[in-house]
């Protein structure tokens, strides 16, 4: 089942999976109601959700699906704000699909949760690299490291010359690439693999003095 309150987005995603052996769209919904009208009979064993619903969130659907306890859910997500990623987590998701990623990411994601495994571990969908950072942008891992050296958001817009707001959504994005769901958990990532990272990329970047 997938629930967007964008029609081209849901669309397009029910159409990835519907062309993929042996998977089926059951149901479709554009709002937190729809899909609660829907949920029970339908009962979907994997529902993706939008987190930014226009009469509720994504969470709200998550929770009332976990009371067919068969249902699994993964959150579409735009970079959405990291409190509601965690939030999701929390309310039983089992994974985050960002919306820029390929088809057959989203058929591998679906597979994957609908055999029971979760996507919470990992960097990305679809991703196999054992460097959870390999799909950060160059943007995103700047702002990686300057987390690491302890700058707030504020302080990340100064150094970089961009707004605080750019800052959140690189943030979120990291986050959600990496299969983290809280800033110091990035910071412990990069406290604790800073040498084997940059060393990896090249990187000479030397960590600030606060």
């Amino acid at each position: 089942m997938v629930v967007d309150d964008h029609e081209v987005v849901r669309r397009g995603v029910a159409e990835v999976i519907e062309r993929a052996d042996g998977l089926t769209v059951v149901a479709e919904a554009a709002s937190v109601a729809e899909a609660l009208r829907r949920l029970p009979l339908v009962t979907p064993q994997v529902l993706l959700v939008d987190l930014q619903l226009p009469d509720g969130t994504g969470i709200d659907v998550i929770t009332a699906s976990r009371s067919s306890g068969t249902c699994h859910a993964v959150v579409l997500t735009s970079f959405e704000d990291p409190d509601a990623l965690e939030a999701a987590a929390e309310a039983g998701a089992r994974g985050f699909l960002l919306k820029t990623v390929r088809g057959d990411d989203i058929v591998e994601a679906v597979r994957a949760v609908a055999a029971g495994r979760s996507l919470m571990g990992r960097a990305s969908v679809g991703h196999r690299d054992d460097d959870p950072t390999a799909l950060l942008t160059p943007s995103e891992r700047r702002v990686l490291e300057l987390i690491g050296d302890g700058l707030s958001n504020r302080e990340i817009g100064e150094e970089l010359g961009v707004a605080e707001k750019t800052v959140k959504n690189h943030v979120t994005g990291l986050l959600a690439k990496m299969g983290l769901q809280r800033r110091t958990q990035a910071a412990a990532w990069v406290a604790g693999h800073r040498g084997a990272w940059r060393s990896r990329s090249g990187d000479q970047h030397t960590p600030r003095t606060r």
